[in-house]
């Protein structure tokens, strides 16, 4: 399955990183606003061998219908910014291109725009793409399901540099009907990500803990994915609608 990756921050070279040594899928390029490294061998700046396209092209430099033109894609990738789905979502929806986003947050706005896009094609966004930090969502909510009265926090802990509250801890927060103020963030040195939910019982606590000890877990995330909505039809989906079947008593 081909691949087209919007991003080539810190975890985008992580996530292609993993793309290029998965034998199922192909990096065809990575697009980016920066043309620092435009024209560039993905594979070769990351020190890999392969003979995957993956070649670095600027939106300074390049439309994003020429660049499909010449390398179409069976997946576009986004872990750029909240505004970067207005760069190619309208083409992906046209061509049927299936979206996979991990942007931490989107507006109003372009939340309307992704229902939009579901309509004519596969469309699937999560905060936090890994899957160890979904099942941990998925195992909180049935822990508050038994016990709805037990006492909740959130801890969200990430590298010194990150803006504004993880939108992980905040999907966290949404799921167990908290409040914002019920989420307590840390920022400090380089830490990747890591989310704790603290359940207070009257004479125990239980506490449920991910950490990414590397950002190739959401290359993982990714590739997990991507192997799931492969089939599926037109539509808006969440990790929750790939992992339920999981789950599933046979």
């Amino acid at each position: 399955m081909k691949i087209g990756l919007i991003g080539f921050g810190k975890t985008g070279k992580a996530v292609a990183n993993v793309i290029l040594q998965n034998k199922d899928f192909c990096l065809e390029w990575v697009l980016r606003r920066s043309s620092l490294l435009e024209s560039r061998s993905v594979p070769e700046f990351l020190g890999i061998e392969s003979n995957e396209p993956g070649l670095i092209y600027s939106t300074s430099k390049i439309k994003i219908s020429d660049l499909l033109d010449k390398y179409p894609v069976d997946f576009i990738i986004d872990f750029s910014s909240e505004t970067g789905i207005y760069t190619y979502g309208e083409i992906a929806g046209k061509r049927h291109i299936k979206i996979i986003s991990a942007v931490s947050h989107y507006g109003d706005a372009e939340k309307e725009l992704l229902k939009k896009l579901s309509e004519k094609t596969v469309v699937f966004w999560s905060p936090n793409i890994t899957l160890g930090v979904n099942y941990l969502l998925f195992a909180a909510k049935f822990l508050k399901k038994i016990a709805p009265w037990v006492d909740i926090q959130i801890i969200e802990e990430h590298f010194k540099e990150k803006k504004g509250v993880s939108g992980t801890a905040i999907k966290i927060a949404e799921a167990l009907d908290l409040e914002k103020s019920d989420i307590n963030s840390v920022r400090a040195g380089g830490i990747v990500g890591k989310h704790e939910v603290i359940f207070g019982f009257p004479f125990q606590t239980v506490r449920l803990i991910h950490e990414s000890i590397s950002r190739e877990a959401f290359g993982n995330g990714v590739l997990f994915v991507a192997e799931n909505i492969a089939n599926k039809k037109n539509g808006l989906y969440n990790f929750e609608d790939i992992l339920l079947p999981y789950f599933a008593s046979e």
